[in-house]
C-alpha cells in the first residue's frame, strides 16, 4: 500500500510520538526516525504504515505509526534495533509517545 488509510471500524492502533526538537536537530531526527522506519519498523508483523511530519518552524516532529493491534506495537518496541533508534532520537529531542485508537472520523460532504 502506498497510502495511509484510517478507518474507524478496523480496530487499528496508533503509536503517535510528538518530539520537541531544536530546529538545528530536526533534520537529523527525521533522518534517524525515517531510517528506523524503513529498516526495521515497517517489516514488523502488524505494521500498517509509518508517517513522519516535520513542523515548518523546525521545532517538532510528529511520528505516526499505524498498527494492526496494540500487541503488535508492544512486540516491535522490544526489538533492540528499534530501541537503539529510540535512544538516539531521545538524545536529539524530547519525545512524548502515546498509543491511540480511532474515536471518530469526519469528512466533507460530496
Amino acid at each position: 500500500m502506498t497510502e495511509t488509510v484510517i478507518r474507524a471500524e478496523d480496530g487499528a492502533a496508533f503509536m503517535i510520538n510528538v518530539f520537541d526538537v531544536a530546529p538545528e536537530n530536526q533534520k537529523e531526527l527525521a533522518e534517524v526516525m525515517s531510517e528506523c522506519a524503513d529498516k526495521y519498523i515497517r517489516h514488523h508483523t502488524g505494521c500498517l504504515s509509518v508517517n513522519l511530519l516535520t513542523s515548518n518552524d523546525g521545532k517538532r516532529l510528529l511520528y505516526i505509526a499505524q498498527w494492526r493491534s496494540k500487541a503488535d506495537i508492544k512486540a516491535a518496541l522490544g526489538d533492540p534495533d528499534i530501541q537503539a533508534a529510540r535512544e538516539r532520537a531521545a538524545e536529539l529531542a524530547k519525545p512524548d509517545p502515546h498509543a491511540y485508537t480511532v474515536y471518530a472520523l469526519h469528512h466533507p460532504e460530496g
